[in-house]
């Protein structure tokens, strides 16, 4: 089947928070009509090619660094690798926590056969793909898939006590948008594998319904919030943009090319491209965020602007 990627994304995602039901059967009729899989859309069986990078060079976390120019071009191609495989590991744990969550809402639904129970099975299914196709990249890539650090692990584990509410909504955001912008960047990429693009094409068409409707129950979930309440979750959401895109990628990756860990995460922290790659990421993200009301108050400013994620326009709003 053949599908225009940005025309099924605008189409799916364009029209905004609106009702959940109404979102819901809109976004069950988008899956009918856009649905792809990556074990049959995807050629596995074709070989990589050697000189083509695994992600747009300008993301990766030391471009522009003194280290990135003192590495080969086969060192770069290599640290390239490592650190697609690092997101793809994070991907599969990340979206197993989704999973859970959209079960828990499922558990507490009295009518099976309303559409928002529907579609959160259906993006389920879509999720359990994903990650799928993640393992199966991973494999193609022929590195280790490193395991997630145990403070993860225990957070996704204490996330099935946390009650829903903005914060389990924002949560499936700050995974799924903030590679969005860059996934849709790589797939315009001639110097990208082609596996990788494809995967990414998949990835963008699914996620756009995602992200429609975590933004759609995250509105309901704000309005249903009490002051107090609200002014808590703001703060844990805040918090967790400071901390997701520093960890986004394993510092173990950077053994690939002989880097030490610690090292290499600290000359990328303090790379000149690090506000660029972190504003590129979640700009549209915190942008909703700001409209939807969550950046506000002197904590929750404190931490995004810690976070050097804010894109500028929103920055300077703050400012005034």
């Amino acid at each position: 089947m053949s599908v225009d990627f940005d025309t099924a994304r605008h189409r799916v995602g364009s029209a905004g928070p609106g009702d959940p039901r109404t979102t819901a059967e809109r976004l069950l009729r988008s899956t009918a009509d856009n649905a792809l899989d990556g074990e049959l859309d995807i050629d596995w069986d074709a070989p990589l090619d050697p000189t083509k990078a695994w992600l747009t060079e300008r993301r990766g976390t030391l471009f522009g660094t003194k280290m990135w120019d003192a590495l080969t071009p086969e060192q770069q191609l290599t640290l390239g690798r490592a650190e697609a495989v690092a997101v793809l590991s994070y991907g599969i744990v990340a979206e197993m926590g989704l999973c859970n969550n959209l079960l828990r809402r499922v558990f507490h639904v009295e009518d099976f056969t309303e559409p928002q129970m529907l579609y959160s099975l259906t993006e389920v299914a879509e999720e359990t793909r994903h990650s799928t196709m993640f393992g199966r990249l991973i494999n193609k890539a022929e590195m280790p898939a490193w395991p997630a650090p145990a403070p993860l692990n225990w957070a996704l584990r204490l996330m099935g006590f946390v009650p829903h509410g903005p914060l389990i909504f924002a949560i499936t955001l700050i995974v799924e948008e903030m590679l969005d912008a860059v996934q849709r960047e790589a797939t315009r990429d001639e110097n990208v594998q082609p596996h990788v693009r494809q995967m990414m094409r998949i990835h963008i068409l699914e996620e756009a319904r995602h992200i429609t409707y975590a933004r759609t129950e995250l509105v309901r979930a704000i309005e249903n919030c009490g002051p107090i309440s609200l002014a808590v979750n703001r703060v844990l959401i805040g918090l967790l943009v400071l901390i997701v895109m520093p960890t986004l990628i394993d510092p173990r990756a950077y053994i690939s090319v002989g880097i030490s860990p610690t090292r290499g995460w600290l000359v990328a922290q303090r790379s000149p491209h690090y506000r660029e790659n972190a504003t590129f990421a979640c700009g549209p993200m915190l942008r909703f965020f700001g409209e939807a009301g969550l950046i506000r108050g002197r904590v929750t400013t404190l931490l995004y602007r810690a976070s050097r994620s804010l894109p500028e326009g929103l920055l300077a709003s703050l400012r005034r």
